[in-house]
Formats: C-alpha cells, structure tokens, sequence
C-alpha cells in the first residue's frame, strides 16, 4: 500500500502574499477604528468620571499639595474640575503627567481633557479643540527688591557692570514666547522646568529676574521661602487659560463650555478665583465671551514636513553640540575617579577608607541622577556654594557614573590573578608601580566594553541636565515640537543624531579591543 505523498509546502512567495493579505486586513481594521473614534463624553457619562491631566510640580495656585492636614490636593483649578464635573453629573479625576507632555497624553486616550494654565495659542487650536476661557492671565516679572531690575522696561537697557540680563521662564510656556521678543544682545533667556526653581535662582543672586504668570508671582511671594521677593513694574500681555480636548471631542468641548458659562454667570468661578487671591478687572472679560474667539484654526501640514528640518536643523545641531560637550566632559572624570576609588576598595587597603568609599558608591547608585543635580544646582546655592549650570551638569554627572565605573573596574581588577601582582611585587615593583604596569592595564581591556556601554548611555542621561537650564539635544527636541510642531520629524531627527553620536563609540572599543588583544595574545599564549 503506497503511502499518501505529503502536502505540498507553501512556496515563500505564497507565504509572502498571505502575509500581506494579513497585514492589509489589519490595516483596514485600523483605519475603520480611527475613523470612528468613540464618545468620550458618552464614555465619561457611562463610567461617571472626567479625568483631567495636569501637573503637580507647576505648583501653586493651579494644582499642589495642602500645607495644611490631611495634605490633600488643593488648588483653583483642582476645585473648578470638581465644579464641572458636578455640572457633568460625574465626578473629577486627576492624572499626573509633565506639563510639556500633556498634550501628547491627551492624544494617546489616557485623560479626557487637560486643564493646567495651558494658554490659547494658534500651535495648539490647530491640533486640539480649546473650551471657552477659564482665568484672563498677564505676565509678572520677579525680581529682588535691590536688585537691578525694578520693570520690563529696564531690559531694554545695559545690564549695569556689563554682560547680559539673565532672565528665567518656565520652558515652553506664554512667558516663554514672551521672552523671545526681548533683545538677545541684552537678556539671556535660562528656561526651568518649574516655576518655583527659576525664583529660587532669583533668590539666590544666580539671574536677575524671573518672568512668571501673575498668579503664580502672586502667591508665591506671600509665602515665606519667596517673601523677599517682589513684583517688578506693572504686569504685562495677557492671554487666556483654556481646556484643551482631542479634535474629534466637540461634544465634550460644548459640554465643558455649558459648564464653563454656568460657573461664570452664577458667580461660582469668581468665588474660586478669589479664595485664592488672584481675581482681577481682568477676569470680567469672561462674561462675554463667544466660542468664535476659541475657534480651532482651519490649516493643514504635510503628513512629514522636510522643511521644518531644514529650517531647524542647525539648532538641532547647537544642542547637540550642549550634549557632546557635557558628555565627553564628565565621562574622563567619572573614570578616572571611579579608577582611584575601585583601587581603594581592594583588600589591600585600608578599612577606614574601603568603608568611606564603599558608602559613596550605594549612597550615589543608590539615589537619582535628577535628585543630585538638584542638590548641585538648586540646594548649594543656599549654602553659599554656586555652580554654573555647566559645572553643576559635568560635576554631576561625573559623580553619578564614577560610582558605576568604580565597581566596573573593581571586578576587572578582581579578575587578575593575585599571581600577576605577587610576581611583580617579587620582582621589587612597589604596589603602586604594579598596579600601574601590570594590574591595571590587564583591567582595562575586561573593562572596555561596560565602559563604552556607559559612555554611551551618558549621551542619553545628559538629557536629565535639562533640569539645569542646559538646552541639550532631548530638551531642544521638546521645545521645538511644542512650539512648532514637526513631533515625527524632529523624533527621527533627534534619534539619529544621538545614532551618529554612539556609534563612533561602539567603532573605537572594537578597535582597542582588538588593539589589545594582538598585545595580549603572545602573553597568553605564554601562560598556557
């Protein structure tokens, strides 16, 4: 009995053809799904919660942390959520997120709607719906009250004893925007992350004056740790804070803005505003307004846009530049301070210092390179001790990966036999003289490829300096796709760049390594 021949196999070219079939079916679905995007008013009636994405670091009055017991979350715009989702019938829920990244956590569905002294702009309306105004904000500028700056108008002049005026904003911000009309010759601009680390730096002598918007500058100088602070000039500008929805939301907009209105005619967002001292004439205007003001603005972009690259590469490039030179700045020191302290870790030496060195390695591995920045840059100044923000940034960033080069090279020193150096020391080397000419160098090839991974990875962590007001690559790419769009092209963009900065990296330790091994390759030959 013959047996059954078996099924013929798929050819490649039929799998390929299967596999594209597959893969247009899925697309399709996709595409039917993206363009019928779900209710999310519907959504948020069914499941009776609006969650709202704000930021707590941005500080007071908008959103922050009670003083006071039970250390709740308080704030103006904490309690008009609560009052619009009452009018909503659901209850208000809050999410955390960067304040520069809200936006693009509104686009991947996580929160409903983003309310944090986010100002109607033509970027933003182009993309997102905006609700009806909430609070009619100005700009004030910080200053201290002997110091240089009393107004605005003082920036347009000669910085006394020369150089320029430094001015801090908080980055990406209505202030931000402001700032760039002034004179670059005259004012440096120093972008911060919060509101309150630009006033510390007023406070602390390091710039002249902060521009902030005026509730923050309000309520900030009647609290202690700001007190000697103060309002210089009148305020300037104004704008609006808005909510900002997904494009496809327009029945969630128009359910806000009835809410809105409600709040605003019956004297409710007044109350608000004036408990925590920051209404004005100005906030009258709101009364009277109609949804044309807040109209999205009808313009279209290319889907990639290579203009915007060609526009803005260079700047790209400049920030780069910020990037390479913190890199390539702090890593020899990090291993040059990581080599001295794996040496003072071996047996050999002294317990007192093993245990010294010891706990600087967990303390440093063991805490945040943000954090210790932060002491860098923002807790010495309070105790007499200033770093520029480049000092502060290589310092930091040294500290940070000498404590992971040291137990790098420890194992490798660990990894020569104890042989190599008995040898040397029986051929009447000093220690130091046989860890110099015969431990160390064995080392230091075991030790080429964690180091260059480290190199590497500190091309990425220089992105934390930003924190320092250094405007390196990643913290360009941020401002640049909040400002002018471009969030694909400059992503590829800025991936690239750090690609281009990498590799050269990777190509210079295959090449020690095989440089050493043609060294090394007799010698072990030799032992065996």
């Amino acid at each position: 009995m013959e047996e059954d021949a078996p099924p013929p196999r798929p050819s490649l070219v039929h799998l390929t053809i299967r596999s594209l079939v597959i893969i247009s079916l899925l697309l399709s679905a996709i595409t039917q799904a993206s363009a019928q995007p779900p209710d999310t008013l519907a959504n948020v009636r069914t499941s009776h919660r609006l969650t709202y994405g704000a930021d707590e670091e941005g500080g007071a009055p908008y959103i922050y942390i009670d003083r006071e017991p039970p250390h709740g979350r308080v704030g103006f715009e904490v309690e008009l959520m609560d009052r619009v989702a009452q009018k909503l019938g659901v209850r208000a829920e809050f999410s955390q997120a960067l304040w520069e990244n809200l936006l693009q956590v509104l686009d991947r569905r996580e929160i409903d709607v983003v309310v944090n002294g986010y100002e109607l702009t033509e970027r933003r309306t182009r993309d997102y719906l905006p609700t009806r105004p909430y609070y009619v904000y100005q700009l004030q500028l910080m200053a201290l009250p002997n110091g240089p700056v009393h107004s605005l108008a003082d920036l347009s002049l000669p910085r006394p004893g020369g150089g320029q005026w430094q001015v801090g904003v908080l980055g990406n911000s209505a202030a931000d925007n402001y700032a760039q009309k002034f004179d670059s010759r005259l004012v440096r601009v120093v972008r911060f992350d919060g509101a309150t680390n630009a006033m510390m730096k007023v406070r602390s002598g390091q710039i002249d004056a902060t521009l902030q918007d005026l509730p923050a500058a309000q309520y900030y100088i009647r609290q202690p740790e700001f007190s000697m602070l103060s309002l210089a000039g009148p305020a300037e500008g104004s704008g609006y804070y808005v909510m900002y929805v997904r494009k496809g939301d327009v029945a969630l907009r128009d359910a806000l803005d009835d809410a809105l209105d409600a709040l605003t005619r019956s004297g409710e967002l007044r109350a608000i505003l004036e408990k925590y001292h920051i209404w004005n004439d100005a906030q009258l205007s709101l009364g009277g307004w109609s949804k044309d003001k807040t109209a999205p603005v009808a313009t279209s972009r290319p889907m990639f846009d290579l203009t915007l690259l060609r526009d803005f590469i260079p700047t790209l490039l400049a920030s780069a530049g910020v990037t390479i030179g913190l890199a390539c700045a702090s890593m020899p020191l990090a291993i040059i301070a990581g080599l001295f302290i794996a040496i003072g870790r071996l047996p050999e030496s002294p317990r007192v210092l093993r245990w010294i060195l010891s706990t600087y390695v967990e303390v440093i591995r063991g805490t945040p390179l943000m954090l210790q920045l932060f002491v860098l840059f923002y807790v010495l100044p309070e105790l007499g001790i200033l770093l520029s923000p480049w000092a502060a940034g290589i310092l930091g960033l040294a500290i940070n990966y000498s404590a992971y080069e040291a137990e790098i090279y420890r194992a490798g020193l660990q990894a020569i036999p104890r042989g190599q150096m008995e040898a040397a020391l029986a051929l009447g080397m000093s220690r130091s003289m046989a860890l110099r000419r015969v431990v160390v160098p064995q080392a230091a090839r075991i030790v080429i490829p964690p180091v260059t991974s480290d190199f590497i990875a500190l091309f990425k962590d220089t992105s934390v300096c930003s924190v320092l007001t250094l405007t390196e690559l990643t913290k360009r790419y941020s401002i640049l796709s909040n400002n002018v769009g471009g969030v694909v092209e400059f992503g590829i963009a800025t991936g690239l760049l750090y690609l281009l900065m990498s590799l050269p990296l990777t190509w210079l330790s295959r090449a020690m390594e095989r440089r050493l091994d043609g060294v090394s390759g007799p010698l072990k030959g030799g032992k065996r």
